[in-house]
């Protein structure tokens, strides 16, 4: 019996529709040779650091890196997915033939392949790879199954990308909440979500600590069109004065008249990335939200898969395209003037060389019913991008104006569209008119007259917040600021995260409420702002080498990398990071003093006292802001006057070695202690020997013998 396992219930369903599986069994499907069933997303998941080692259930930093010798992959302990699981399982063992229908991306290779690992099965394994659930894209399917082996790299780089994670999330999420909890917090750390974070953790502060600057702006009106000066922003208001005085009596001459005709050509095709934010932008919907939606119209049919980061579509589509035409039938004010002639073949459309698992985000042609307001949108959406593609270029015509009085020159630019080409697809949708068009009128050089001079009074502004859209564009290029499509393209390979995570990866950092929205803006909380500024390791907040590891998953996926180096690299980044932050204690600890109590300031005089009286820390002075107080907090004294901005705190307890009273007060009022006996470091029974001592900077190390 050939055994189909898809990911989702109604996919398994559609498939056992399409191959005659028509009998409806226990959890799968089963008719004419074949049996479909299916998991929910994830039946298995990678183990917890308990399954590994019993000690590992236990937040300690002693437990520090915890890197298992080997990664396994266990059944998730949900009694749902247990008795899926087990009914799969017992298809997948007695099966001739296994044929994966999960959905075709690395999260969908992984799925499966974990669930075929843990039910032991030996069964030869063919692949349907399609890009959308129409009856014919299934049969065609099909009729070429693909040699499951063949995407190998595939689950590899999806099994990396999953121990990548393990590793870097659970290891740094226990080191940063156990050393620098913030009231009670679990701080939560990820390879994409925390540089996300860093982002926009970064965007508030420049805003918050933007001071505005006023700068002035000669501009003058000849002839009905407003011409700026070439000096741009003038930093004093005497020399824009000085300049007006100068030119307000004077004639305006025409220095240049020039029109150039130019090309504007149809936007690409929608990946996810692209369509989320164009949602973001025109029906302010959040990126998770159009996730789901475009998800749905795909599992209605109606468009292909829309997990992709390409904008590309392969040759083969180009003999299909005018019947999709056709049946757009909604459309056919804008579909007819294509259907009368040959489509254009564009490069900017069809190129083999750049599409990845699957092409562009495109309508299927399947007749729309059964949506949504909101779905109706997003497939609106994608279906006038897919009309407008195979449009001709807009011609525009782009007019350039130089003036000047007295030799101080000015400029104006406007530009006409001669031929609307692509736009017309949009021209109901446009709320742009006529008229909002720079529309100019013809200059002739060497013509003079009066002008209407004036300076306008303006203040630098900060950078703006983050929006969904935006946010997304700048994980999609690392950080980087880039409007250029071409551009944006050849950088997709180092963004943070993948098209199918971005949104998910948003959503949790609302979840832990590490950002807020307001309005379309997205804002750092308290939380958020404190979790990165109690990471001092660039690495983990880099969005650059965040880029570089999504870099290398997509070599893994080609077969260029191996997946033990990247592994590799990543459990040393762990180790480094474990003890940089154990070694240099508490550099940068933020409330760490949260359920302390503020004990009464002490006025009493200090006395001389015999050493067998024990010593009270929380009366001396603060070597960091020279107040008197301390706090005795769960794993440190800190200063009394941590709200006023002192950081400086004493652990109890450093690498391995309890401190005594007598260690603390010396610390404190000396600088350094005696010699001590019985450091260990992280994972070495080796003991050393040396005395603690503050730097500079008041922070704690170890002057080892």
């Amino acid at each position: 019996m050939k055994v189909c396992i898809a990911e989702k219930p109604s996919v398994a369903k559609d498939i056992a529709n399409t191959i005659g599986a028509t009998q409806r069994k226990d959890g799968y499907y089963e008719g004419n040779g074949y049996q479909v069933t299916w998991t929910f997303g994830h039946l298995c998941t990678l183990k917890e650091p308990r399954d590994y080692v019993e000690d590992w259930r236990y937040w300690n930093l002693r437990h520090l890196p915890m890197v298992p010798s080997r990664f396994g992959v266990k059944v998730i302990e949900d009694e749902g997915i247990q008795r899926q699981f087990h009914i799969v399982k017992r298809l997948l063992v007695d099966a001739t033939e296994i044929i994966n229908c999960g959905d075709a991306g690395q999260e969908g290779e992984v799925i499966q392949r974990w669930v075929f690992l843990k039910s032991g099965t030996k069964a030869p394994i063919k692949r349907l790879w399609i890009s959308s659930l129409t009856e014919e894209a299934i049969k065609e399917g099909f009729a070429n199954l693909k040699d499951g082996n063949k995407f190998n790299n595939l689950y590899a780089a999806g099994s990396a990308r999953a121990i990548g994670d393990w590793l870097l999330g659970i290891n740094a999420t226990r080191l940063f909440t156990k050393k620098f909890a913030l009231q009670r917090q679990v701080l939560s750390i990820g390879r994409v979500q925390t540089p996300t974070l860093a982002m926009i953790v970064n965007r508030h502060l420049e805003i918050e600590n933007f001071k505005p600057q006023d700068y002035w702006e000669l501009r003058t009106v000849y002839r009905d069109t407003e011409f700026n000066s070439v000096l741009g922003k003038i930093k004093k208001k005497e020399k824009a004065e000085y300049a007006l005085s100068k030119i307000k009596d004077e004639a305006f001459e025409i220095t240049s008249f020039e029109q150039k005709e130019g090309k504007e050509k149809p936007p690409r095709l929608f990946d996810l990335t692209a369509l989320q934010v164009e949602a973001n932008k025109k029906q302010g919907y959040s990126a998770d939200q159009t996730l789901k939606l475009i998800q749905s119209l795909y599992e209605k049919k109606l468009v292909t898969y829309p997990r992709v980061d390409t904008t590309y579509l392969p040759d083969d589509v180009y003999p299909k395209v005018p019947g999709i035409l056709q049946n757009l039938t909604y459309y056919s004010e804008l579909t007819a003037p294509l259907l009368q002639k040959k489509l254009p073949k564009s490069k900017q459309v069809f190129d083999n060389k750049k599409v990845t698992d699957h092409h562009a985000i495109i309508p299927t042609g399947v007749k729309v019913s059964g949506v949504t307001p909101e779905e109706q949108k997003i497939y609106n959406t994608v279906t006038k991008r897919f009309i407008a593609v195979f449009y001709p270029d807009c011609k525009v015509s782009n007019t350039t104006v130089l003036g000047e009085v007295l030799k101080l020159e000015f400029k104006a630019t406007g530009k006409q569209i001669l031929s609307p080409g692509w736009r017309v697809v949009y021209q109901k949708d446009d709320s742009k008119s006529k008229k909002d068009e720079n529309l100019m009128p013809v200059f002739v050089k060497g013509e003079k007259g009066p002008h209407e001079a004036r300076i306008d009074t303006k203040q630098t502004s900060p950078p703006k917040h983050f929006t969904e859209a935006t946010l997304l564009r700048a994980m999609e290029t690392a950080g980087k600021h880039v409007e250029d499509e071409e551009a944006r393209e050849l950088m997709k390979d180092n963004g943070i995260g993948r098209p199918s995570t971005r949104a998910n990866i948003i959503e949790t950092l609302f979840r832990r409420r590490y950002i807020e929205r307001s309005k379309k803006n997205i804002l750092a909380t308290h939380t958020g702002i404190d979790l990165i500024q109690v990471i001092d390791n660039e690495t983990l907040k880099s969005p650059e080498l965040t880029g570089d590891w999504e870099r290398k998953l997509r070599l893994i996926e080609k077969g260029e990398y191996q997946p033990a180096q990247f592994k590799q690299e990543l459990i040393e980044m762990v180790v480094e990071l474990t003890n940089e932050v154990l070694f240099n204690t508490a550099k940068k600890a933020i409330r760490i003093m949260d359920d302390s109590k503020e004990e009464e300031k002490k006025d009493k005089p200090k006395k001389k006292r015999a050493k067998s009286v024990k010593v009270d820390i929380t009366t001396l002075t603060c070597p960091s802001c020279k107040k008197e107080g301390f706090l005795e907090g769960k794993k440190a004294y800190g200063c009394a006057h941590y709200k006023e901005g002192c950081k400086f705190v004493i652990p109890f307890e450093f690498m391995g070695k309890k401190l005594s009273n007598k260690q603390l007060n010396d610390l404190i009022t000396k600088g350094k202690t005696t010699k001590i006996k019985g450091f260990k470091k992280l994972g070495s029974e080796e003991s050393i020997d040396g005395k603690l001592e503050l730097t500079s900077d008041f922070n704690v190390t170890l002057n080892a013998d």
